[in-house]
């Protein structure tokens, strides 16, 4: 390597301190905009230069990486917290410089906290699961809303409020107008989201029924569908870069947190420090891995009368997880193979 960058990126600007490592010079400069013209028109004189960076895996870093990669450039994608982790706990100046320099010194001792960078077709299979995953929380959101206005107005409870039934029901019902209002927007929201969840699912399960990793984690396990599946796949990536389950449980952030101080021993619960949809779409697939004719079934069941039923699940999301990892790591690059 001859020049050692890091970056600090920014909607604004883009903070960038680099050392030539023939001569030991240290420059800086800032790009702005920090948009995909500024980024290349800056990069055009690194082209063929030995180029190697370090950035955060913050939001915006796609395009800057795309744009490195165009001059030839080596790059290392850190993960935010490890690598603001590793400047200590002594109070430091906090500049945009400081922080560029800090992802330079770790990428010149080999200390980056590597991220990995997904190729460009996971990435917007990433993105359609995570607006998918989106779009369904706000449809829960919008009925545990219309449940709350029912409640506080002193109607029984009713399940599911988006049959026909249901929807008659709520007509029937004797209540203030500004309630009545409430409902009827939350009716229409959901509607609206429902217009664009059809769709997007349809297409969803349609490319799990091609892409061979979607594919093995439905044949091969009981409760993973189609939409769960490509959750996986997309969320997971490439497994091959953790180097045991253990490692795919921490990262899913199904794991459980312990702090333990002498003979005190805190209750433990998830640490939730990982991609929410991936989480959604395990806990999914563990309760349908939990139905009498699933080969789980006597697993949860000895679980459940231990711990109750909710963590049982938990546990059994958890098995699903340990077996993709180990049946995707043994497809390898077909587990991620792209649909035609």
């Amino acid at each position: 390597m001859a020049i050692v960058m890091g970056l600090d990126q920014h909607r604004g600007q883009i903070a960038a301190e680099w050392i030539d490592t023939m001569t030991g010079e240290v420059f800086r400069a800032r790009i702005a905009p920090a948009d995909r013209a500024g980024v290349r028109t800056f990069l055009v004189a690194f082209k063929g230069q030995g180029l190697e960076v370090a950035l955060e895996a913050t939001t915006g870093w796609r395009f800057v990486v795309e744009e490195l990669e165009r001059v030839g450039a080596e790059v290392h994608l850190a993960e935010p917290a490890e690598a603001s982790a590793l400047k200590g706990k002594k109070k430091r100046a906090k500049t945009d410089w400081a922080d560029a320099r800090h992802l330079r010194e770790l990428l010149l001792i080999g200390r980056v906290p590597e991220s990995w960078i997904a190729p460009a077709h996971i990435l917007d299979l990433r993105a359609r699961v995570r607006t998918r995953h989106l779009l369904s929380h706000q449809r829960t959101e919008w009925q545990q809303r219309m449940h709350a206005v029912l409640y506080h107005h002193g109607v029984p409870q009713r399940r599911d409020l988006l049959t026909v039934a249901s929807r008659d029901w709520l007509a029937s019902l004797s209540l203030p107008a500004a309630a009545r209002e409430q409902l009827e927007i939350a009716l229409h929201v959901i509607d609206a989201l429902e217009l664009k969840l059809t769709p997007f699912d349809r297409e969803l399960r349609a490319i799990a029924r091609e892409q061979p990793g979607a594919r093995a984690l439905v044949r091969e396990f009981y409760g993973v569908g189609e939409l769960t599946a490509i959750t996986i796949i997309a969320e997971l990536g490439d497994v091959r870069r953790f180097a045991n389950s253990r490692d795919v449980v921490r990262y899913a952030g199904m794991d459980i947190t312990v702090y333990q101080s002498d003979a005190h021993r805190a209750p433990g619960h998830l640490s939730r420090q990982g991609p929410p949809a991936l989480r959604w779409a395990l806990y999914e697939a563990a309760q349908r891995a939990r139905f009498p004719a699933s080969p789980d079934r006597a697993y949860y069941q000895q679980l459940a009368e231990r711990i109750g039923g909710n963590r049982a699940c938990l546990a059994l999301a958890r098995k699903l997880l340990k077996r993709s990892y180990h049946l995707l790591k043994e497809l390898g690059d077909q587990a991620l193979a792209p649909v035609a």
